[in-house]
């Protein structure tokens, strides 16, 4: 079941819904306040939009790079397990 929650993103309070706890809906308004401040300061201009569309380009490359090497970790552990089967037969 989804419940309220609000959050403040760029000093806006947003109000979203989630099946979240309380305490992960925090944890994640934390992550994103903390991305954006990092990325706007390294930046000259604090256009928002600039600032929200590198965050969420930032984001999304880490949870890519994420998925791959856990690609990588299932391939590996498939082929550990075929590994010691055949060990197992012999």
């Amino acid at each position: 079941m989804k419940t309220p929650h609000v959050v403040r993103v760029l000093g806006r309070e947003l109000s979203v819904k989630s099946s979240a706890s309380a305490e992960k809906v925090q944890s994640v308004e934390t992550f994103v306040n903390a991305r954006l401040q990092e990325i706007g300061a390294a930046l000259k201009s604090a256009d928002a939009q600039l600032v929200l569309t590198l965050a969420l380009l930032n984001t999304a490359e880490e949870l890519l790079d994420l998925r791959s090497a856990q690609e990588r970790d299932k391939s590996l552990d498939d082929r550990l397990h075929g590994i010691i089967e055949k060990l197992e037969k012999a």
